[in-house]
């Protein structure tokens, strides 16, 4: 059973904790002057807003949400965490396809996104919690990590990503070979290595990994 709960926040080792935390109102979603929520339906592994897309341009604008597609007639495709990150925050109506009546309940979506998404309540919490610190963040999943994290203030396009970050549970057990592979990832990309571990209540705690020579 999924639970939507008020957690306790923890800054994040090494350089995001340096800035003060910024809940909600640096990430874009707070900004938008939206009256009613946006709908979209699923489709696989996205949400897709074609009806509601000059007014979810606001999301894409402002807090760099979704990705615009098509030509002459163009649609916004939210990822699933996205989609149940906006959903949450009462800022988009999910339905299971176009001709759909009733919306999706939280619940419902996690337990559909979960069976498209390995890893997916994990990966999400983890998503929450850096988004209303202030973030941006976007998925990493093409260069083998889970996400990319922008600094403060910067959106895609603008700059690179700081961060490839990895999500991880408590429960998980951390090999040699994999804890190498992720450095791996981050200095392939060019990029510093921070992974968000969620434990047993949902808290997400943060460890920025950096080399040093000897």
């Amino acid at each position: 059973m999924v639970r939507k709960t008020k957690k306790k926040v923890e800054h994040p080792e090494g350089e995001p904790h340096e800035e003060p935390e910024s809940p909600e109102g640096e990430n874009g979603v707070s900004k938008t002057k939206l009256k009613e929520p946006v709908t979209g339906y699923l489709n696989k592994d996205k949400v897709i807003i074609t009806k509601d897309y000059e007014k979810a341009l606001e999301l894409y604008d402002k807090g760099s949400f979704g990705e615009v597609h098509g030509v002459k007639r163009k649609r916004l495709e939210f990822s699933l965490i996205e989609a149940l990150y906006l959903l949450e925050r009462d800022k988009l109506l999910v339905f299971s396809t176009p001709g759909s009546k009733k919306p999706l309940t939280f619940e419902q979506f996690v337990n559909k996104a979960s069976k498209v998404e390995p890893r997916f309540w994990i990966r999400y919490q983890v998503y929450r919690d850096i988004r209303t610190r202030g973030y941006i963040v976007k998925t990493a999943l093409k260069f083998g990590a889970d996400f990319r994290v922008y600094r403060r203030g910067i959106k895609p396009g603008e700059d690179h990503a700081k961060w490839v970050l990895f999500c991880v549970s408590e429960n998980e057990a951390e090999t040699w070979s994999s804890f190498s592979a992720k450095n791996r990832v981050a200095h392939s990309t060019r990029k510093k290595l921070l992974v968000g571990c969620v434990d047993a209540e949902g808290d997400v705690t943060y460890w920025e990994i950096r080399w040093k020579k000897p």
